[in-house]
């Protein structure tokens, strides 16, 4: 039997945090599949919410049967560090990714069993790909700069997925452990980071449509984030380019 880690990332959680915890205690299991632990990685929270998980951190193992671990640090490093942190210190055959306002329910998980049973390495929910159900759009701006990012992501970095932005993401170990010991992005053009390895090392990357419902509680402000995120799907080719001169400029091993 395969088993499976939840890594979700958390900052200043504390109105919402009941929310996942009370989906976690709803107690789904997946056949053939062995859920051993939760991680949670607090991003530099400043209020309650590595209390709050504590206080139920019993409770939820108990129901189920599985490890929780809570990884901490004070300063706050971007969603995509505590993405990472999470996922390196999984040990499971399979490490599901998702965000603490549950946009996407735990059970929409059972979509992607067909495929881990195939071993696929990277499994990830789109809601943007026609079939996909929206019980709760984003407002219209929102919506529209998301095709935008899409957009621009695809080009610049010639990945071509509907969805990068999307939570909801599963990884086998071997594809986890190769892509996230190579992010050098810690906010939020992660996303486009990881998909982006994912194709330079040709790792197949199989679509789900998911039910999604948009949480307005975001803390992702598009106006302030947009220049970043340019300048991140820069920093992300050029990487990639320093990489490959530097290796060219090593002698060969004869």
């Amino acid at each position: 039997m395969k088993t499976l880690t939840y890594v979700i990332p958390v900052y200043n959680e504390e109105k919402r945090i009941a929310k996942t915890i009370k989906a976690l205690l709803e107690g789904v299991s997946f056949d053939g599949l062995k859920l051993e632990k939760v991680i949670f990685v607090d991003d530099g929270s400043k209020d309650k919410t590595k209390l709050k998980i504590k206080e139920q951190k019993s409770k939820i193992e108990r129901k189920l049967k599985a490890k929780i671990r809570i990884i901490s640090y004070t300063k706050n490093r971007g969603k995509g560090y505590a993405i990472k942190k999470g996922m390196l210190a999984s040990k499971s055959d399979y490490t599901l990714m998702f965000d603490a306002d549950m946009s996407t329910g735990i059970k929409e998980f059972k979509k992607f069993l067909p495929y881990i049973k195939e071993n696929v390495p990277v499994i990830i929910g789109t809601r943007k790909n026609g079939e996909s159900i929206v019980v709760k759009h984003q407002p219209l701006y929102r919506e529209l700069l998301g095709r935008g990012f899409t957009l621009l992501s695809n080009i610049i970095l010639d990945t071509w997925v509907t969805d990068f932005t999307c939570g909801f993401k599963a990884f086998s170990k071997i594809a986890k452990d190769r892509i996230f010991t190579n992010t050098i992005v810690d906010r939020w053009s992660y996303d486009a980071e990881i998909l982006y390895l994912a194709r330079k090392m040709n790792f197949k990357i199989q679509e789900i449509s998911v039910i999604w419902n948009n949480d307005e509680r975001t803390k992702v402000n598009l106006i302030k984030d947009l220049p970043e995120t340019l300048a991140d799907l820069i920093k992300i080719r050029l990487h990639d380019y320093n990489l490959l001169i530097s290796f060219a400029k090593k002698p060969a091993i004869l």
